[in-house]
């Protein structure tokens, strides 16, 4: 049974919340920064600053190197000597820790590597989220853990620190990149409590007692000829097949101590669907919400949410698949050109096979696989249901991509982009501001404000290019009597706030707010003035829509109370306030 007691509330981003833990669970921490993961490593270097202690009471030393490759060597080195040690990292980094990676799931050596899953630079640099870099090291023999929401990376990541010192296997922790890193949301913490019940500190004494040392000396680094190579190859394999099962086990422990309840697959939908979506990431909390939608309409379709990717429990995922599913859309956040599919989407393809599943006699062409997401693309509901409805088709078009237009090789999938399951239960506001203004850190801080002060669930997310500052930034907050999956940008806004006016006649403001809701724009016109100066077609739809206009001058306010140019608390904090009181 679940911990009943009352546990502590925050409101904070995924980077934030596994930071945290990790900096409880490690005495050795080596970092280079790479957006988007920089905030986990910067989070560890404040708090070794200001000597907090971990979980055993030690200042965690923070070594920054000069480049990843260094950060790998030195995690390496690190763990050798016993130390539990892990970094924080993403794309191209992640990629040149390939050598050691290796080197350590070899020597079986345990270690967690949280990273903020990021595009790799292919035909171009992207600093936005995608599976690409993760999938790039699937076969370096680490375990790769993933988590779809804020609460779950910090979850996943004491899951896997408990995993790694069970199984020896060095495990990798990931989430999506941006999307989930930089998402904030309001979340229960865990508490020390938690992470001593689920670290064996014997597990901890025995990674120490295989630590290099004089007193009790060892051969490792070796160099191995045809005649052993391969049997010592194979020596690993008992310790991949036990994986699971510990995951598992944390996972289940875990449960017991908060009563959040994970498995290595979570099935989300009616017992007796017909179409499934299997995917990983944060996209699992978008079909999440529109499985609920599309079935408390009469559809049955459901979804396979992939916890544990390495190692891949064919047996356990044959199992939590609906006996009655008769077309399966497998989703990639990645792209493997020149594969007979992608990653995710073969696996599932070879569970299927490998167990004799019943749908194995049926027509292959229902496994279906289809590519959505890179580089933090839009992965929406109205996309989502855009793959139901394809499984019906006669014949399904596979490795289809959604949520763009290929006219090249025609791969995409039609959707309606109108669909929309926007709950009039949540409050849903969009600001515009322009980079450096102080608008994003005004709404962090009011998400912050009500998620902690009042009963609501609070989510924001925060879009802005890779120029960051002077560049226009788009903030979109939503507040809830529920918890809110919404992993896609607001397209159905109770409330639109633009705070620069040079704004309006370069971006169609209202084209996302909903009949009868509220827009606040700052300028320096008073009442009489300001309907003048709004672009033509923007008077038009305040009036269709019946709109409730409100105008502030946020500038002549902050100057006049001493705050110089920052309007962001002006703009933000208080009419957020209001509309959680109104509601």
């Amino acid at each position: 049974m679940a911990n009943s007691k009352l546990r502590t509330v925050a409101t904070i981003d995924a980077n934030e919340a596994v930071a945290q833990v990790a900096y409880q669970l490690n005495e050795v921490i080596a970092i280079y920064p790479i957006t988007p993961s920089t905030p986990m490593a910067e989070g560890a270097d404040v708090w070794a600053s200001e000597n907090k202690p971990n979980l055993w009471g030690t200042i965690p030393a923070v070594v920054e190197m000069q480049s990843e490759a260094g950060v790998a060597g030195t995690i390496h080195g690190a763990l050798q000597t016993g130390a539990l040690t892990t970094t924080f990292t993403a794309s191209q980094g992640l990629l040149l820790m390939i050598p050691n990676m290796y080197k350590i799931a070899g020597e079986l050596t345990p270690t967690v590597f949280h990273v903020a899953a990021r595009s790799l630079a292919a035909q171009a640099l992207s600093i936005f989220g995608d599976h690409s870099d993760v999938m790039a090291v699937r076969a370096t023999g680490f375990a790769m853990l993933c988590s779809a929401s804020v609460q779950e990376a910090q979850d996943f990541a004491l899951i896997a620190q408990a995993a790694t010192l069970r199984s020896r296997i060095p495990f990798l922790h990931f989430f999506d990149g941006f999307r989930t890193s930089h998402e904030i949301a309001k979340i229960e913490l865990l508490e020390q409590e938690d992470l001593r019940s689920l670290i064996d500190e014997d597990l901890i004494h025995a990674h120490r007692s295989r630590a290099l040392s004089p007193d009790h000396p060892v051969l490792r680094g070796t160099a191995q000829n045809p005649d052993v190579y391969f049997q010592a190859r194979e020596t690993v394999n008992s310790y991949y097949a036990d994986c699971p099962d510990i995951v598992q086990t944390a996972m289940e422990q875990l449960g017991q101590l908060t009563g959040r309840s994970y498995h290595l697959f979570d099935y989300h939908g009616v017992p007796d669907a017909e179409r499934v979506i299997v995917l990983m990431g944060s996209g699992c909390e978008a079909v999440h919400e529109t499985v609920d939608y599309l079935n408390a309409r009469g559809e049955k379709v459901g979804v396979v949410k992939v916890r544990l990717y390495r190692p891949f429990d064919v047996k356990r995922f044959v199992e939590v698949l609906p006996e009655s599913v008769k077309a399966i859309a497998v989703l990639d956040r990645t792209k493997e050109p020149g594969s007979t599919g992608e990653p995710l989407y073969l696996d599932v393809v070879n569970a299927i096979y490998e167990t004799n599943s019943t749908l194995k006699a049926q027509n292959s062409k229902l496994i279906i696989g289809g590519r959505y997401g890179l580089s933090s693309k839009e992965f929406t509901p109205a996309m989502i249901k855009g793959v139901f409805d394809h499984l019906t088709a006669a014949s399904p078009k596979n490795h289809f991509t959604v949520g763009i237009n290929d006219d090249v090789t025609h791969t995409s999938l039609d959707y309606d982009s109108g669909f929309s399951i926007e709950s009039d239960k949540v409050i849903r506001a969009i600001f515009y501001g322009l980079g450096s203004d102080g608008t994003v850190g005004a709404n962090k801080n009011s998400i912050k404000i009500i998620g902690e002060e009042t009963d609501n669930y609070a989510q924001g997310y925060f879009v802005y290019d890779s120029k960051k500052s002077g560049s226009v930034t788009i903030s979109h907050l939503r507040f809830g009597s529920q918890p809110i999956r919404s992993s896609y940008l607001i397209s159905c806004a109770n409330f639109v706030a633009c705070h620069q006016s040079a704004f309006l006649e370069r971006f169609d403001m209202l084209q996302h707010v909903v009949a009868g809701g509220t827009f606040l724009l700052n300028t320096p016109y008073n009442t009489e003035e300001v309907w003048e100066h709004l672009p033509q077609p923007m008077q038009q739809q305040i009036v269709e829509q019946h709109l409730k206009f409100y105008i502030i001058n946020a500038n002549k306010v902050a100057h006049n109370n001493g705050m110089g140019g920052h309007i962001n608390t002006v703009m933000g904090v208080r009419p957020l306030l209001d509309l959680i009181i109104q509601s």
